[in-house]
Protein backbone atom coordinates (compact mmCIF):
# COMPACT_ATOMS: atom_id res chain seq x y z
CA UNK A 1 0.00 0.00 0.00
CA UNK A 2 1.22 3.55 -0.72
CA UNK A 3 2.46 5.45 2.33
CA UNK A 4 0.93 8.75 3.46
CA UNK A 5 3.54 11.25 4.62
CA UNK A 6 3.55 14.79 5.94
CA UNK A 7 5.05 17.44 3.68
CA UNK A 8 5.08 21.15 2.87
CA UNK A 9 3.88 22.18 -0.57
CA UNK A 10 2.46 24.86 -2.83
CA UNK A 11 -1.17 24.82 -4.00
CA UNK A 12 -0.84 27.91 -6.16
CA UNK A 13 2.11 29.74 -7.71
CA UNK A 14 3.09 32.86 -5.81
CA UNK A 15 1.34 31.80 -2.60
CA UNK A 16 2.93 30.68 0.69
CA UNK A 17 3.67 26.99 1.18
CA UNK A 18 1.46 25.09 3.60
CA UNK A 19 1.47 21.68 5.33
CA UNK A 20 0.05 18.92 3.11
CA UNK A 21 -0.09 15.13 3.03
CA UNK A 22 1.04 13.18 -0.02
CA UNK A 23 1.17 9.56 -1.06
CA UNK A 24 4.48 7.81 -1.62
CA UNK A 25 4.27 4.85 -3.97
CA UNK A 26 4.99 1.28 -2.98
CA UNK A 27 8.65 0.29 -2.96
CA UNK A 28 9.29 -1.54 -6.22
CA UNK A 29 11.94 -4.22 -6.81
CA UNK A 30 14.62 -1.64 -7.73
CA UNK A 31 13.51 1.12 -5.33
CA UNK A 32 14.67 2.31 -1.94
CA UNK A 33 12.67 4.27 0.61
CA UNK A 34 14.37 6.98 2.67
CA UNK A 35 13.46 8.51 5.98
CA UNK A 36 14.42 12.11 5.19
CA UNK A 37 16.85 13.58 7.70
CA UNK A 38 17.66 16.83 5.90
CA UNK A 39 16.58 18.70 2.79
CA UNK A 40 18.30 21.80 1.45
CA UNK A 41 16.46 24.79 0.01
CA UNK A 42 17.62 25.72 -3.48
CA UNK A 43 16.77 28.94 -5.32
CA UNK A 44 15.22 26.87 -8.11
CA UNK A 45 12.71 25.49 -5.57
CA UNK A 46 11.57 29.08 -5.21
CA UNK A 47 11.45 29.58 -8.98
CA UNK A 48 8.90 26.78 -9.23
CA UNK A 49 6.86 28.03 -6.29
CA UNK A 50 6.76 31.70 -7.27
CA UNK A 51 5.79 30.96 -10.88
CA UNK A 52 9.07 32.04 -12.50
CA UNK A 53 9.15 28.69 -14.31
CA UNK A 54 5.46 28.88 -15.22
CA UNK A 55 2.31 27.39 -13.68
CA UNK A 56 2.72 24.66 -11.08
CA UNK A 57 3.03 21.30 -12.85
CA UNK A 58 0.86 19.72 -10.14
CA UNK A 59 -1.04 20.92 -7.07
CA UNK A 60 0.05 20.56 -4.41
CA UNK A 61 3.70 20.69 -5.47
CA UNK A 62 6.25 19.58 -2.86
CA UNK A 63 9.69 21.03 -3.69
CA UNK A 64 13.11 19.91 -2.51
CA UNK A 65 15.94 18.18 -4.38
CA UNK A 66 18.83 18.24 -1.90
CA UNK A 67 17.87 15.23 0.18
CA UNK A 68 19.84 13.29 2.79
CA UNK A 69 18.24 10.36 4.56
CA UNK A 70 18.51 6.84 5.93
CA UNK A 71 17.36 3.84 3.92
CA UNK A 72 14.40 2.27 5.71
CA UNK A 73 13.27 -0.19 3.02
CA UNK A 74 14.76 -1.75 -0.11
CA UNK A 75 13.19 -3.54 -3.02
CA UNK A 76 13.80 -7.22 -3.65
CA UNK A 77 16.32 -6.57 -6.46
CA UNK A 78 18.27 -3.71 -4.85
CA UNK A 79 22.04 -4.30 -4.66
CA UNK A 80 23.56 -0.83 -4.17
CA UNK A 81 22.06 0.15 -0.80
CA UNK A 82 21.06 -1.48 2.47
CA UNK A 83 18.67 -0.55 5.27
CA UNK A 84 20.46 1.90 7.54
CA UNK A 85 22.70 3.43 4.87
CA UNK A 86 23.12 7.21 4.83
CA UNK A 87 22.24 8.24 1.29
CA UNK A 88 21.24 11.21 -0.81
CA UNK A 89 19.03 12.17 -3.73
CA UNK A 90 19.78 15.20 -5.87
CA UNK A 91 18.01 16.84 -8.78
CA UNK A 92 17.03 13.73 -10.73
CA UNK A 93 14.78 10.79 -9.96
CA UNK A 94 15.13 8.98 -13.29
CA UNK A 95 16.18 9.15 -16.94
CA UNK A 96 15.84 6.93 -20.00
CA UNK A 97 19.19 5.25 -19.16
CA UNK A 98 19.51 4.17 -22.81
CA UNK A 99 20.52 7.24 -24.87
CA UNK A 100 24.14 8.07 -25.57
CA UNK A 101 24.21 10.78 -22.92
CA UNK A 102 22.84 8.49 -20.21
CA UNK A 103 25.28 5.76 -21.22
CA UNK A 104 28.07 8.32 -20.88
CA UNK A 105 27.03 8.97 -17.26
CA UNK A 106 25.48 12.34 -18.11
CA UNK A 107 21.88 11.60 -17.16
CA UNK A 108 21.18 15.29 -16.65
CA UNK A 109 21.42 15.66 -20.43
CA UNK A 110 19.18 12.67 -21.16
CA UNK A 111 17.97 12.98 -24.75
CA UNK A 112 14.57 11.71 -23.68
CA UNK A 113 14.42 14.20 -20.82
CA UNK A 114 15.42 13.41 -17.25
CA UNK A 115 12.83 13.09 -14.48
CA UNK A 116 13.18 15.76 -11.82
CA UNK A 117 12.82 14.81 -8.16
CA UNK A 118 9.76 17.04 -8.03
CA UNK A 119 7.35 18.34 -10.63
CA UNK A 120 7.97 15.78 -13.40
CA UNK A 121 5.61 13.10 -14.70
CA UNK A 122 6.68 9.98 -12.79
CA UNK A 123 7.54 7.03 -15.07
CA UNK A 124 7.24 4.73 -12.07
CA UNK A 125 3.67 5.85 -11.37
CA UNK A 126 1.78 6.73 -14.59
CA UNK A 127 -0.54 9.70 -14.13
CA UNK A 128 1.32 11.02 -11.11
CA UNK A 129 4.05 13.65 -10.69
CA UNK A 130 7.18 13.34 -8.61
CA UNK A 131 7.16 15.10 -5.24
CA UNK A 132 10.29 16.36 -3.53
CA UNK A 133 12.12 16.39 -0.26
CA UNK A 134 10.12 18.84 1.84
CA UNK A 135 8.58 15.72 3.39
CA UNK A 136 9.07 12.86 5.83
CA UNK A 137 10.04 10.16 3.36
CA UNK A 138 10.63 9.48 -0.32
CA UNK A 139 10.83 6.47 -2.66
CA UNK A 140 13.32 6.51 -5.56
CA UNK A 141 15.10 4.12 -7.93
CA UNK A 142 18.31 2.83 -6.38
CA UNK A 143 20.35 3.98 -9.40
CA UNK A 144 19.50 7.61 -8.60
CA UNK A 145 20.41 7.35 -4.92
CA UNK A 146 24.00 8.05 -3.90
CA UNK A 147 26.00 7.09 -0.83
CA UNK A 148 26.68 9.97 1.60
CA UNK A 149 29.89 9.69 3.64
CA UNK A 150 28.96 9.72 7.32
CA UNK A 151 31.32 12.64 7.99
CA UNK A 152 29.19 15.02 5.90
CA UNK A 153 25.80 14.73 7.66
CA UNK A 154 23.47 17.78 7.39
CA UNK A 155 25.99 19.88 5.52
CA UNK A 156 25.88 17.33 2.69
CA UNK A 157 22.35 18.27 1.63
CA UNK A 158 23.26 21.35 -0.47
CA UNK A 159 26.12 19.40 -2.05
CA UNK A 160 23.54 17.30 -3.88
CA UNK A 161 22.60 20.27 -6.07
CA UNK A 162 24.83 23.27 -5.39
CA UNK A 163 27.90 21.11 -4.80
CA UNK A 164 27.65 19.08 -7.99
CA UNK A 165 26.61 22.17 -9.96
CA UNK A 166 29.99 23.80 -9.29
CA UNK A 167 32.11 20.63 -9.08
CA UNK A 168 31.14 19.26 -12.49
CA UNK A 169 32.27 22.25 -14.62
CA UNK A 170 35.38 22.86 -12.50
CA UNK A 171 36.41 19.26 -13.10
CA UNK A 172 35.40 19.31 -16.77
CA UNK A 173 37.54 22.37 -17.47
CA UNK A 174 40.48 21.09 -15.41
CA UNK A 175 40.58 23.49 -12.46
CA UNK A 176 43.66 22.61 -10.44
CA UNK A 177 47.23 23.58 -9.61
CA UNK A 178 48.48 26.28 -11.94
CA UNK A 179 45.02 27.48 -12.98
CA UNK A 180 43.44 30.78 -12.09
CA UNK A 181 39.71 30.53 -11.36
CA UNK A 182 37.32 33.44 -10.83
CA UNK A 183 34.00 32.83 -9.09
CA UNK A 184 31.32 35.41 -9.89
CA UNK A 185 28.97 35.83 -6.94
CA UNK A 186 29.31 34.64 -3.34
CA UNK A 187 25.97 33.05 -2.51
CA UNK A 188 24.82 29.46 -2.16
CA UNK A 189 26.56 28.34 -5.35
CA UNK A 190 29.47 30.76 -5.20
CA UNK A 191 30.67 29.87 -1.71
CA UNK A 192 30.86 26.21 -2.72
CA UNK A 193 32.56 27.19 -5.97
CA UNK A 194 35.32 28.84 -3.94
CA UNK A 195 35.69 25.83 -1.66
CA UNK A 196 35.70 23.27 -4.48
CA UNK A 197 38.16 25.20 -6.65
CA UNK A 198 40.52 25.68 -3.70
CA UNK A 199 40.30 21.99 -2.82
CA UNK A 200 41.26 21.18 -6.42
CA UNK A 201 44.36 23.33 -6.03
CA UNK A 202 43.39 26.38 -8.10
CA UNK A 203 44.20 30.01 -7.36
CA UNK A 204 40.77 31.54 -6.67
CA UNK A 205 39.47 35.08 -7.03
CA UNK A 206 35.95 36.14 -6.02
CA UNK A 207 34.27 38.76 -8.20
CA UNK A 208 31.37 40.59 -6.57
CA UNK A 209 29.73 43.94 -7.26
CA UNK A 210 30.65 45.62 -3.97
CA UNK A 211 33.40 45.30 -1.39
CA UNK A 212 30.98 44.01 1.26
CA UNK A 213 31.88 40.34 0.89
CA UNK A 214 35.66 40.67 0.87
CA UNK A 215 36.14 39.33 4.41
CA UNK A 216 33.66 36.50 3.81
CA UNK A 217 35.52 35.46 0.65
CA UNK A 218 38.82 35.37 2.53
CA UNK A 219 37.25 33.28 5.29
CA UNK A 220 36.14 30.74 2.66
CA UNK A 221 39.70 30.46 1.36
CA UNK A 222 39.68 32.79 -1.66
CA UNK A 223 43.14 34.07 -2.60
CA UNK A 224 41.91 37.35 -4.08
CA UNK A 225 38.82 39.54 -4.26
CA UNK A 226 37.73 42.23 -6.69
CA UNK A 227 34.71 44.53 -6.56
CA UNK A 228 33.31 45.01 -10.06
CA UNK A 229 30.68 47.67 -9.41
CA UNK A 230 32.65 50.69 -10.65
CA UNK A 231 34.07 48.88 -13.69
CA UNK A 232 37.76 49.40 -12.94
CA UNK A 233 38.29 45.71 -12.14
CA UNK A 234 37.42 44.78 -15.72
CA UNK A 235 40.40 46.84 -16.91
CA UNK A 236 42.79 45.79 -14.17
CA UNK A 237 42.04 42.06 -14.56
CA UNK A 238 41.99 41.81 -18.37
CA UNK A 239 43.52 38.51 -19.57
CA UNK A 240 43.85 37.11 -16.03
CA UNK A 241 41.77 33.93 -15.62
CA UNK A 242 41.75 30.45 -17.11
CA UNK A 243 38.21 29.79 -15.89
CA UNK A 244 35.35 32.01 -14.79
CA UNK A 245 32.49 30.31 -12.96
CA UNK A 246 29.38 32.50 -13.07
CA UNK A 247 27.08 31.54 -10.19
CA UNK A 248 24.69 34.50 -10.11
CA UNK A 249 21.01 34.16 -11.01
CA UNK A 250 20.69 37.52 -12.74
CA UNK A 251 21.83 39.00 -16.05
CA UNK A 252 25.41 40.25 -16.22
CA UNK A 253 27.51 41.88 -18.95
CA UNK A 254 29.06 38.83 -20.57
CA UNK A 255 31.43 40.95 -22.68
CA UNK A 256 32.99 42.48 -19.56
CA UNK A 257 33.64 39.10 -17.96
CA UNK A 258 34.80 37.37 -21.14
CA UNK A 259 37.50 40.03 -21.44
CA UNK A 260 39.01 38.75 -18.20
CA UNK A 261 39.89 35.37 -19.74
CA UNK A 262 43.40 34.41 -20.76
CA UNK A 263 44.29 32.58 -23.97
CA UNK A 264 41.63 29.91 -24.66
CA UNK A 265 40.03 30.56 -21.31
CA UNK A 266 36.45 29.52 -20.62
CA UNK A 267 33.54 31.15 -18.84
CA UNK A 268 30.86 28.79 -17.53
CA UNK A 269 27.41 29.87 -16.34
CA UNK A 270 25.64 27.71 -13.76
CA UNK A 271 23.28 30.26 -12.19
CA UNK A 272 19.75 30.16 -13.60
CA UNK A 273 18.15 33.35 -14.88
CA UNK A 274 14.92 33.60 -16.85
CA UNK A 275 16.09 36.85 -18.47
CA UNK A 276 18.16 36.97 -21.69
CA UNK A 277 21.81 38.02 -21.74
CA UNK A 278 23.25 39.39 -25.02
CA UNK A 279 26.40 37.64 -26.21
CA UNK A 280 28.82 39.56 -28.46
CA UNK A 281 31.04 37.23 -30.48
CA UNK A 282 34.03 39.60 -30.63
CA UNK A 283 35.26 38.93 -27.03
CA UNK A 284 35.12 35.20 -27.84
CA UNK A 285 37.17 35.58 -31.01
CA UNK A 286 39.83 37.47 -29.12
CA UNK A 287 42.15 35.05 -27.32
CA UNK A 288 40.12 32.08 -28.60
CA UNK A 289 37.84 32.27 -25.57
CA UNK A 290 34.82 30.02 -24.94
CA UNK A 291 31.48 30.43 -23.21
CA UNK A 292 29.71 27.35 -21.83
CA UNK A 293 26.81 26.29 -19.67
CA UNK A 294 26.59 23.41 -17.24
CA UNK A 295 23.60 21.68 -15.62
CA UNK A 296 24.34 19.95 -12.28
CA UNK A 297 25.97 16.53 -12.95
CA UNK A 298 25.45 12.83 -13.59
CA UNK A 299 24.91 10.25 -10.87
CA UNK A 300 28.42 8.75 -10.89
CA UNK A 301 29.86 12.26 -10.95
CA UNK A 302 27.69 13.21 -7.96
CA UNK A 303 29.04 10.23 -6.02
CA UNK A 304 32.58 11.27 -6.99
CA UNK A 305 31.87 14.80 -5.78
CA UNK A 306 30.59 13.61 -2.39
CA UNK A 307 33.67 11.42 -1.91
CA UNK A 308 35.89 14.35 -2.91
CA UNK A 309 34.06 16.65 -0.49
CA UNK A 310 34.49 14.19 2.36
CA UNK A 311 38.20 13.70 1.60
CA UNK A 312 38.90 17.44 1.39
CA UNK A 313 36.46 18.45 4.13
CA UNK A 314 34.35 20.59 1.78
CA UNK A 315 30.93 21.31 3.28
CA UNK A 316 28.26 23.90 2.72
CA UNK A 317 27.84 26.66 5.28
CA UNK A 318 24.26 26.11 6.42
CA UNK A 319 21.53 27.37 8.73
CA UNK A 320 19.35 24.55 10.01
CA UNK A 321 15.62 25.35 10.16
CA UNK A 322 12.33 23.62 10.87
CA UNK A 323 9.56 22.86 8.40
CA UNK A 324 7.49 25.73 9.81
CA UNK A 325 10.29 28.16 8.86
CA UNK A 326 10.30 27.50 5.09
CA UNK A 327 8.28 30.56 4.04
CA UNK A 328 10.46 32.79 6.22
CA UNK A 329 13.56 31.20 4.68
CA UNK A 330 12.24 31.97 1.18
CA UNK A 331 11.77 35.60 2.15
CA UNK A 332 15.24 35.78 3.63
CA UNK A 333 16.79 34.26 0.49
CA UNK A 334 15.05 36.91 -1.60
CA UNK A 335 16.54 39.51 0.76
CA UNK A 336 20.03 37.92 0.47
CA UNK A 337 19.87 37.22 4.21
CA UNK A 338 21.53 33.80 4.46
CA UNK A 339 25.09 32.51 4.62
CA UNK A 340 24.85 30.45 2.62
CA UNK A 341 22.20 27.73 2.44
CA UNK A 342 19.13 26.80 4.45
CA UNK A 343 18.67 23.12 5.33
CA UNK A 344 15.39 21.78 6.71
CA UNK A 345 15.51 19.35 9.63
CA UNK A 346 13.49 16.39 8.34
CA UNK A 347 12.28 15.40 11.79
CA UNK A 348 10.15 18.58 11.92
CA UNK A 349 7.84 17.31 9.16
CA UNK A 350 6.56 14.58 11.47
CA UNK A 351 4.57 16.92 13.67
CA UNK A 352 2.90 18.91 10.90
CA UNK A 353 -0.87 19.01 10.54
CA UNK A 354 -2.30 19.54 7.06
Amino acid sequence: MPTTVNAVGAHEAGKPLTPVTIQRRDVGPHDVQLDILYCGICHSDMNFVDGSFGPLPVSPLVPGHEIVGRVIETGSAVTRHQVGDLVGIGCMANSCRECENCRAGQEQYCLGGHTLVFGSPDPAEPGAHTQGGYSEAIVAPEDFVVRVPETLDAAAAPLLCAGITVYAPLKRFAAGPGTRVAVVGLGGLGHLGVKMAKAMGAEVTVLSRSDSKRDAAAALGADHYAATGDGTAFTELTNTFDLILNTVSAPISLADYLGLLRLRGTMISVGVTTQPMPLDLFPLLQNGRSYAGSLFGGIAETQEMLDFAAEHKVTADIELIGAHDINTAYARINASDVRYRFVIDGSTFKGLTA
